[in-house]
């Protein structure tokens, strides 16, 4: 079902999104001050900034769990 080239050809796909998601959150201004919200010192991660970073933590761990696999057919 999965081939050592199929693998791997996700683990890009999967490292590009990550790379992307990771670069849309810019540190200290956030997302949301981009289209004009306020700069406080802490606040909470609200509508599209929540839903980036949990996809980036879902990225992280699919890209985990990929590279696992490829270690496992590799090995096979």
């Amino acid at each position: 079902m999965f081939t050592l080239r199929n693998i791997q050809l996700l683990q890009v796909v999967i490292a590009i999104l990550l790379m992307v998601a990771v670069l849309l959150q810019n540190r200290g201004s956030g997302l949301s001050n981009i289209f004009g919200g306020t700069g406080n010192v802490y606040r909470t991660k609200r509508g599209i900034e929540k839903k980036l970073f949990i996809a980036t933590i879902v990225l992280v761990i699919l890209f985990f769990l990929i590279s696992l696999a490829g270690i496992i057919i590799y090995q096979a």
